[in-house]
């Protein structure tokens, strides 16, 4: 069920309508929370609401039998890694995993090809997988105690606000508010309405009007021979990627706390940072975080030397690029901010061009330009499709300049407000203090409205949210 459609309008309505009348009476608001998550989920295929079931039950028997068999933890938590990582991998990468073993076989010269599997890949299971693997590595390392109460469990797992993009809620962060059962403040009402609409005008006005001729362009059968069209496409993927996410987790956050629940920052305006590493401070930060906590950390991380830091960074950027999806451009995605990571420690640049104002501004080039090269690893279907359009952005011969001026309208003024927002706070013309001003927020009912109407009137063609596919 996608959140910028009517059917969603409809079930969110009951939903907190249900949510009102049920106050007070805390063991079937939870029922209820529950039923209407799994309904939630199980409006794109309810088969597969038995996987989920499965990844929850597992992991909520684990924590209680590492807190009753404690010289077993190590066993248990082995077998809650088997049974999360066994279902994404069968679901995810084995088609992967035999094709590539297919094509290593052919290259060996190996006549017997492996069968090919392609399953259809679940809605939301490489968020909802890591967030219930989170619950049993932190009850085996004692970061939190184990629930007992298998609705407070599910309620957390299966909440629909966050249960097919994100952000990964850590169980730490949302199973004490499920059990505290608070109300929603008038000012987490207000804000989570604020939120909802910059996600909805982020996601339709933005994102929308975007995804049409970036599609447009990536699915051509001839990439156009243009350096200043794929420097402009690249340029509107980077935005659509962004608004499109970052709107999904508004979204989620406005919800949540009508709820009554708070989750956290998921992007901080990714695109005005300072340095690759401050890029992934701001960028899918829910997602950043679990790899340091549960990948790269206990690598090593940095506490084994330099070699063996940067040997562990690469481990965790590649295994976060095959996250995002099982084929191997998302691997050399994922490489590709490895190098960049490794090039960053070694050489200290950004801090060597960010003493001033002009250092700032040609680091901050330097630094979207990496980016916006990997995105295009990121977006492209083949590896050799994406290694072709860096070699055109790239080429002096491929200087044309009327693609870009043959584009529609929309899409350019919707690249040009995400672009125009971030420069503004790039410039550090934050504006907290405006808005911090009575006058100033008196209109921001009328701001809210009109962003509402924005989201109506001036929006692209429905789609799902990209994060839908990982």
């Amino acid at each position: 069920m996608l959140f910028n459609s009517f059917v969603f309008l409809v079930f969110a309505c009951l939903f907190f309508l249900g949510w009102f009348l049920l106050r007070g009476k805390q063991k079937l608001r939870w029922i209820f929370l529950i039923a209407a998550s799994l309904f939630f989920y199980g409006w794109w295929d309810w088969r597969y609401i038995f996987l989920l079931l499965y990844t929850g039950f597992i992991d909520f028997s684990a924590g209680i039998a590492m807190e009753r068999y404690p010289s077993r933890k190590r066993l248990l938590l082995a077998l809650s890694i088997f049974g999360n990582v066994g279902s994404l991998a069968i679901f995810k990468y084995l088609g992967f995993a035999t094709v590539s073993a297919n094509f290593m076989l052919r290259t060996l010269g190996v006549e017997h090809q492996l069968p090919v599997y392609n399953l259809l890949l679940p809605v939301g299971i490489s968020f909802y997988t890591f967030e219930s693997l989170s619950y049993t590595i932190d009850v085996y390392k004692d970061r939190v105690k184990p629930t007992h109460d298998i609705l407070h469990f599910f309620s957390f797992l299966a909440l629909f606000p966050h249960l097919v993009a994100g952000p990964i809620i850590r169980p730490y962060d949302l199973l004490p508010q499920i059990a505290a059962n608070k109300r929603p403040t008038e000012q987490q009402k207000w804000d989570g309405l604020s939120l909802i609409a910059r996600g909805f005008f982020k996601k339709m006005v933005i994102a929308d009007n975007l995804a049409a001729i970036v599609n447009s362009a990536f699915s051509a059968a001839v990439p156009q021979y243009s350096a200043p069209f794929w420097w402009v496409i690249v340029t509107m993927f980077a935005f659509q990627i962004y608004c499109d996410f970052s709107g999904y987790t508004d979204i989620a956050r406005g919800l949540a706390k009508w709820i009554g629940y708070e989750f956290p920052l998921n992007f901080n305006h990714p695109y005005i940072a300072d340095s690759i590493r401050d890029f992934w401070s701001r960028w899918h930060i829910s997602l950043s975080t679990w790899f340091r906590d549960y990948v790269y950390i206990p690598l090593g991380g940095s506490k084994k030397g330099n070699l063996r830091s940067h040997v562990n960074m690469w481990i965790t950027m590649v295994v976060s690029g095959l996250w995002h999806g099982a084929a191997w451009h998302f691997v050399i995605w994922g490489a590709l901010h490895a190098f960049y990571l490794t090039l960053e420690r070694i050489t200290l640049w950004p801090k060597r061009v960010s003493g001033i104002f002009a250092g700032r501004l040609v680091g901050s080039v330097i630094l979207i330009t990496m980016v916006w090269v990997a995105w295009v690893f990121f977006r492209a279907t083949t590896a050799g499709q994406a290694a072709h359009i860096v070699s055109i952005m790239f080429s002096p011969r491929a200087l044309d300049w009327s693609p870009v001026v043959q584009m529609d309208r929309m899409p350019m003024l919707a690249m040009c407000v995400a672009a125009l927002r971030e420069s503004y706070l790039w410039l550090r013309l934050d504006g907290v203090q405006i808005w911090q001003n009575r006058y100033v927020r008196a209109f921001e009912p009328v701001m809210i409205s009109l962003v509402f109407v924005a989201s109506i009137f001036w929006r692209g063609p429905g789609a799902a949210f990209i994060y839908f596919q990982f």
